[in-house]
Parts: structure tokens; C-alpha cells; sequence
């Protein structure tokens, strides 16, 4: 696992051992980051299932202002604070259940990421906090990654689906009125 692109472009970061954790692999992180290049520079993010902290961080080395780095697992979250510090950067750390994290992160986002074991399925659940927290600012997207070709319900659309594989990521936004 590796930094992409920008400023830590090529820097290794630590990972997990063994297979019950699946990092976004570097092949869909580089398409995705492709398409959402336009979008990173100053933007607010929220990495809401952060495991090692890969998209937060590719996110700042690309521009990002700030990164919510977030996971339920103190392994995670150690992880991420142990990658954060190998790379001099600073971000907002929650070890917090994802809708706990929604209830309570303070501010818009102009990005969150939501990349949940594949076995689980929040992003209906997810998306309906966002709504009801006015999270994301105008024009924000949630990128959801699971296995499933996600549906957007009813409030939102979903902006762009690419697959990779097994991978699925589902961008949504808002609808306009």
C-alpha cells in the first residue's frame, strides 16, 4: 500500500497483517482519485471507515485541507495515527462506530468516504444521516466502495458507478430541488 500522487507520491504505509482487513487496492484508489482530482484541492474530508487511514491520507497528499480520519477499530485507528506521523500530517481522529461519527463530526465535508467491510451495507443508513446533518456542502459526494451496485434513495442521485472487479464505487450526491 502506497501514497499515489502528490506531495508523499511513492511513500509506503503500514498496514495490516493478515486477510480480515481489505485496503482499497492501489489500482481503484488511482482511478478513483483520478476522477475526484478536481475536488480535492482545499476540500474538507471524511474518511468514515479509515483502516489504515489510505484515502484520508492520499486525499491530503493530493491537496486536501483537512481529513476526519475514522474507524471503530483501535487497531485501525493506531494504524492511522502511526501513518499520519511517518508522513508529517495532521488530521482529526474518532475511534467511533460510523453512525455515532455521523451524529456527532461538527461541519460540511466536501468529500466522505465510505468503505465498510464488504460484507456489511450502510450506505442507505449512511446517506440518510448525511441528509438529515446537512453534512455535505453544495455539490459534495459520498464515495461508497462495497461489493453491491448501490441504489441512491430517494433525496440523492448517484453521480457516477465504476467497477473494478469485484469493486464497486458508487459516487452520490444531494438532488436539487
Amino acid at each position: 500500500m502506497r501514497i499515489i500522487a502528490g506531495k508523499h507520491r511513492g511513500r509506503v504505509l503500514a498496514g495490516f497483517q493478515g486477510e480480515d482487513i481489505r485496503p482499497t487496492s492501489d489500482r481503484v484508489k488511482e482511478s478513483l482519485f483520478q476522477i475526484l482530482s478536481p475536488r480535492l484541492q482545499g476540500a474538507r474530508v471524511l474518511d468514515l471507515f479509515t483502516g489504515s487511514g489510505a484515502l484520508g491520507l492520499e486525499a491530503l497528499s493530493r491537496g486536501a485541507r483537512y481529513v476526519v480520519f475514522n474507524d471503530v477499530s483501535r487497531e485501525s485507528i493506531a494504524l492511522a495515527k502511526k501513518n499520519l506521523a511517518a508522513l508529517k500530517e495532521e488530521g482529526e481522529i474518532h475511534c467511533r462506530d460510523y453512525a455515532d461519527c455521523l451524529m456527532t463530526v461538527s461541519g460540511k465535508f466536501d468529500l466522505i468516504f465510505s468503505d465498510p467491510p464488504y460484507r456489511e451495507n450502510y450506505t442507505q443508513k449512511i446517506l440518510q444521516i448525511v441528509s438529515e446533518r446537512d453534512l455535505l456542502t453544495e455539490g459534495g459526494l459520498v464515495v461508497s466502495e462495497s461489493e453491491r451496485e448501490e441504489t441512491a434513495p430517494a433525496g440523492w442521485i448517484r453521480a457516477d458507478l465504476r467497477s473494478y472487479g469485484r469493486t464497486k464505487i458508487a459516487m452520490f450526491q444531494r438532488s436539487r430541488p
